[in-house]
């Protein structure tokens, strides 16, 4: 159909061929790496928190994903590796002076300029917008550029003063490579704590052991003499009773006595009223409304 007034189509027009696979637009990609959060993808804003393996989130955005794992969430599998707030590190910034945030183009008159980023390098002041590689310390958390850490080399933060080891330098938003061998690193991390922590459980157990075995050196010589001296007393006693019983009869006497001096003041069932009414417990010791002061003062025997 067609071709009036002479128009020549051509194959592409008439045939149909195979879908082009569609790809991502870099300078998106980067704006979503760089100014949005890797959990919620809302836009980052104060305070920021990294990973270990150099992710950016909201820091708000982790604490929910922490007290609640069961909720559904869009990229939630990106986070599985954070157990609790010791696995991020919120990150100390340097504000861009030239950001000028939501509000720079409002009437929408104006060019936005896509690729100026929130935060800047404070050594060499380069924009932190994706086009140049950022890293942060483990140590206190502040953030450089990558050309930064190399001109100037030093084992001193260079915005804090708080040294740091190249073990501590974690590259933000890396590649997949550079993101496996920071899992690697990652896990040797955890198996030397767990081992730390072990040994020290271990150091706790031996050092309670021989202090209990102490103690139970000294109370058994101690029970050892006191049965043995009950035991001499039993038969002495056993050996000074005669025929008549005399003496077994003042034993009963002295621990009926015993007795009844180690009993509680409470149990006196078959007491008298005058005696119970010497204590403050019994109902005549306490005060009727009337003689209940409106005092600041609450002591009980005041009236």
């Amino acid at each position: 159909m067609g071709c009036d007034g002479g128009t020549i189509p051509k194959r592409h027009e008439l045939v149909k061929g195979p879908k082009k696979v569609e790809k991502v637009d870099k300078n998106a990609e980067l704006a979503a790496k760089w100014k949005h959060c890797g959990l919620s993808q809302e836009k980052l804003r104060r305070p920021i928190v990294a990973c270990e393996l150099g992710r950016l989130y909201n820091k708000d955005a982790i604490i929910e994903y922490l007290l609640d794992k069961s909720a559904e969430r869009p990229n939630a599998e990106a986070v599985t590796h954070i157990r609790g707030m010791k696995d991020i590190k919120e990150l100390n910034l340097t504000d861009n002076p030239e950001w000028e945030g939501e509000r720079r183009n409002a009437k929408g008159d104006r060019y936005e300029d896509i690729h100026c980023g929130m935060f800047i390098c404070p050594v060499v002041g380069l924009e932190m917008n994706g086009k140049h590689r950022f890293c942060y310390l483990q140590t206190c958390g502040c953030v450089f550029s990558e050309r930064a850490l190399k001109e100037v080399k030093t084992e001193i933060c260079h915005k804090c003063g708080d040294s740091f080891k190249e073990d501590d330098i974690i590259v933000l938003n890396g590649t997949k490579e550079e993101i496996e061998k920071l899992r690697v690193k990652m896990e040797e991390r955890r198996a030397k704590t767990k081992t730390k922590k072990s040994k020290k459980s271990k150091a706790a157990e031996t050092v309670s052991t021989p202090a209990e075995s102490k103690e139970d050196a000294q109370s058994s010589p101690a029970g050892g003499a006191g049965q043995s001296l009950q035991n001499g007393g039993e038969s002495s006693q056993s050996d000074a009773a005669g025929p008549s019983g005399s003496s077994s009869s003042s034993q009963d006497t002295k621990a009926s006595t015993i007795s009844a001096t180690k009993r509680s003041i409470q149990d006196m069932h078959g007491k008298s009223e005058a005696f119970k009414s010497l204590f403050t417990t019994h109902s005549s010791a306490k005060r009727s409304k009337d003689q209940i002061s409106n005092w600041v003062t609450h002591t009980p025997y005041h009236f």
